[in-house]
């Protein structure tokens, strides 16, 4: 589960099937699932396998962690699990969730969005001691009524789970710093992570500790830990166990300027990133500077050359544009409850026109869901084009001034900045359709 595959591999499985027959699954080149690199998952027998009965054999492959005995593979692929056919035939099978840290608005938000999912269950929700032991609904009143609301179990705390065999899944919806050692705890022999913390984003965990205050507990799995964005890692969510979903300011900031850097349509030194964020991204605990009277008719900047995003969208622009980049960030609290918008300030590369950036980035993301480039002439982003969904809009316009370009980038920070992309970053480690519990257009007014 753990290696890729070419579409030039091929894997032959056997398996003894519920009546004694041998069944045999072919893993070639073609769709999207668990096991590899744009593979195929087919099983061989008599009768006639539709998609969504290899579907539910993928998820039962990845549920029941079975190492097929009689594997024949390149030698760079390992860990091919095997099943019965008859189990992979029963219908209705989901994957089995737990959201831990339940009662915050990231906990809320994938709950409203696994309403909607149609191959997910929620099995476990965690809160404080403070919520333990309320149902859900009473907690947060949008979720006390309608037939959704009567499957969802009560809050509990995290200690009160004593067993994770009725999971396949989880999402961390904790605070910073506190989920390296819960994460630790787990069967992740068993269970796969989403976290949406930033314990996890940060691949060098002495940069971690610099700006986040204190050393990461947990360094061995950092190792592992993929980071997130999915249009730019479908291939390692794919087979990962733990990942680390990222900020909502870097989602916003890494969609457009990845895609630039690597093709070096944009120069490497004066990148500007002037970003303004709903309220509801600093979390729901109570805070003065969050009351409405502070809040509202007014903006302010935060974090002035110091805020912990910084590091992490300079980590996937390093990496995109294969050199060390510093980046000019200044995050604003705006007084709305969500949304991001950033105006991005790029120095074109010599002989480069704005055009060029648009084409690159309408190439980029031609055949993506949720992640859309404004044509040419029309007007630019804005939060509320998006505001509950889990949609991206890109802009991009030439600057008064010679060479530069400005890139408008909008998105809900709840949705695409969370809780959206956590669940869009499941489909994928499950063989889901991306869009599943997705599909949904933005709220306006």
């Amino acid at each position: 589960q753990r290696t890729m595959m070419t579409p030039s591999d091929r894997v032959v499985v056997s398996a003894p099937t519920q009546s004694g027959n041998i069944a045999a699954f072919s893993c070639g080149a073609g769709s999207r699932n668990p096991v590899g690199s744009k593979t195929r998952l087919a099983a061989e027998t008599s009768s006639s396998w539709t998609g969504s009965t290899c579907g539910q054999l993928v998820r039962k492959l990845n549920r029941a962690r079975l190492c097929s005995h009689q594997a024949i593979a390149r030698s760079h692929f390992a860990n091919i699990f095997a099943m019965s056919a008859g189990e992979a035939a029963e219908n209705g099978e989901k994957i089995r969730v737990a959201i831990l840290g339940a009662s915050g608005y990231t906990g809320a938000e994938l709950t409203r969005l696994l309403a909607t999912h149609p191959s997910a269950v929620i099995t476990h929700m965690t809160a404080s001691e403070r919520n333990a032991g309320k149902p859900f609904g009473s907690v947060f009143p949008q979720f006390a009524f309608g037939e959704f609301a009567k499957q969802l179990p009560s809050l509990v705390m995290i200690e009160e789970i004593t067993s994770w065999d009725n999971v396949d899944l989880v999402f961390c919806c904790l605070p910073h710093a506190t989920t390296q050692e819960i994460i630790a705890s787990l069967p992740l022999d068993k269970v796969r992570v989403v976290d949406l913390s930033a314990d996890f984003r940060l691949t060098d965990t002495g940069l971690y500790a610099e700006w986040y205050g204190g050393e990461h507990k947990a360094p061995e799995l950092q190792k592992e830990a993929v980071y997130g964005i999915t249009e730019f890692a479908r291939e390692q969510i794919r087979t990962a166990r733990l990942v680390a979903n990222p900020g909502c300011y870097p989602t916003a900031a890494q969609l457009p300027l990845v895609p630039l850097l690597k093709a070096g349509l944009v120069q490497q030194e004066d990148i500007i990133i002037d970003a303004k964020s709903g309220v509801t991204g600093a979390g729901r605990a109570a805070k003065v500077g969050m009351l409405f009277s502070e809040v509202s008719s007014g903006i302010h900047a935060y974090g002035v050359a110091s805020h912990r995003h910084a590091p992490e969208i300079e980590q996937g622009l390093s990496e995109a544009a294969g050199a060390p980049i510093i980046v000019n960030f200044t995050p604003h609290l705006m007084p709305m409850n969500r949304g991001i918008l950033e105006s991005i300030y790029v120095k074109l590369a010599p002989g480069v026109s704005v055009d060029q950036l648009r084409d690159c980035l309408s190439e980029q993301f031609e055949k993506e869901p949720f992640v859309h480039v404004v044509p040419k002439g029309e007007p630019m982003p804005h939060t509320r084009h998006v505001r509950g969904s889990n949609h991206v809009l890109i802009g991009v316009a030439e600057d008064r001034v010679p060479g530069r370009a400005i890139i408008i980038s909008a998105i809900d920070n709840v949705v695409k900045g969370a809780s959206g992309q956590a669940l869009q970053n499941m489909n994928v480690m499950f063989g889901l359709p991306e869009t599943a519990g997705l599909d949904l257009a933005p709220v306006f007014p």
